[in-house]
């Protein structure tokens, strides 16, 4: 998880974070991180990583992975999408939604009604959360490695409108 961790934040943020802190981002710091987060499980956290052949992902099988539990904002939703990170061959294959889906699944097994995801503003990859349904539902600025910068809350109000977006469709035959 680490690994992907560390792979999407220098693709996506390349150019929009300061690239030494880019840089100095440790594997093994985000794996001890992750680590605690699956052991304590607070507020119906939970985990969700997506596999392919070893060979294709680069030997360790791990190509994705999401993270969420109760909102830690409330006010905004009732769940919250914290982390989902993919490596860049995995892009626009479906695996990011399969990802949203198991998640809206866990938070409305949570009870959660409502569902949202922060996003820098900067982000490339923004339109995946507007085309799921997702609306803007808060902004804020703060800094972060030294940097100001924007964060965009986008919600599923209600929690249905982000599994039904995600929902799977036979192809005709």
């Amino acid at each position: 998880m680490a690994r992907v961790h560390l792979a999407a934040w220098r693709s996506t943020y390349a150019g929009i974070l300061p690239e030494p802190y880019l840089a100095s981002l440790s594997a093994e710091r985000e794996s001890l991180d992750y680590e605690r987060g699956i052991l304590e499980r607070r507020g119906g956290h939970a985990g969700f990583v997506a596999m392919a052949d070893g060979q294709e992902a680069g030997g360790s099988g791990v190509v994705g992975f999401i993270t969420g539990g109760r909102s830690r904002r409330p006010g905004i939703a009732d769940g919250e999408v914290e982390t989902l990170y993919l490596l860049d061959d995995f892009r626009d294959r479906g695996v990011g939604r399969r990802l949203m889906r198991a998640m809206a699944s866990h938070l409305a097994s949570l009870g959660a009604e409502s569902a949202f995801a922060w996003v820098l503003l900067e982000n490339p990859s923004r339109w995946f959360y507007e085309r799921l349904g997702a609306r803007l539902a808060a902004r804020e600025e703060f800094t972060f490695a030294g940097q100001k910068t924007t964060q965009l809350a986008y919600a599923w109000q209600p929690i249905n409108t982000l599994l039904t977006a995600t929902a799977t469709t036979k192809l005709p035959r």
